[in-house]
C-alpha cells in the first residue's frame, strides 16, 4: 500500500481546535502565576511586580527604557511599581556610566532570592510539562508560542542549542 501525502492536516484549524488553545493558554497561565501570586501577595506585590522583578533578574543593568519596551506599560505604571521594589529594597537604581540620565537596575541580594523563588516554582512546572510532552513536542510548543509573538520580540529569542539574533 502506498502511503500518501496529502499535505499537513487542517483540522487543527477547525474553531472548537481554535478556542481549546486559548482555553488551554488561559488555564496554563492561570496555573503558572497561581502559587508565584499567593508569595507575592504575603508582600503587597502583584504580577506586575513579579514581570519587573523577574525582568530585571534576567538582565542586570537593564535601563528603564528597556524594561518599558519589554513590558509595555507606561512609565507611570512602571513608576509605581519601581518605587514600591526600590523603596523595599528589591532593587537597586543607579545612573548611566555615558548618560546619567539614564537608570540602570539590578536586584538587591533580597531581590534575587524573591527572583530565585518566584522563578523555581515556575521553572518546575516548565520541566515537569517538557518532560512529559517530549523533545519533539517541547520544539512544537516553542514555535507556537514565537508565532504568538509580535515579530519585533521574536529575535529575543534563541534556537535551542544556539546564539540570541
Amino acid at each position: 500500500m502506498t502511503d500518501i501525502k496529502t499535505g499537513i492536516n487542517p483540522l487543527f484549524l477547525r474553531e472548537e481546535e481554535l478556542r481549546q488553545g486559548i482555553e488551554l493558554l488561559f488555564f496554563g497561565y492561570r496555573d503558572f502565576t497561581a502559587e508565584p501570586d499567593t508569595m507575592l501577595a504575603d508582600y503587597g506585590f502583584g504580577r506586575a511586580h513579579h514581570r519587573v522583578i523577574y525582568f530585571v533578574g534576567r538582565h542586570p543593568g537593564i535601563t528603564v527604557s528597556d524594561l518599558l519596551t519589554i513590558l509595555r506599560i507606561t512609565k507611570q505604571s512602571l513608576s509605581r511599581v519601581l518605587g514600591q521594589l526600590v523603596q523595599e529594597n528589591f532593587i537597586t537604581q543607579r545612573p548611566g556610566a555615558r548618560d546619567r540620565r539614564q537608570r540602570l537596575l539590578e536586584l538587591t541580594e533580597k531581590g534575587i532570592e524573591l527572583e530565585r523563588q518566584l522563578t523555581e516554582r515556575q521553572r518546575g512546572r516548565i520541566a515537569r510539562a517538557y518532560r512529559e510532552a517530549g523533545a519533539e513536542a517541547v520544539e512544537g510548543f516553542r514555535k507556537v508560542l514565537l508565532g504568538l509573538i509580535d515579530e519585533g520580540d521574536r529575535g529575543r529569542f534563541a534556537p535551542p542549542g544556539g546564539m540570541r539574533r
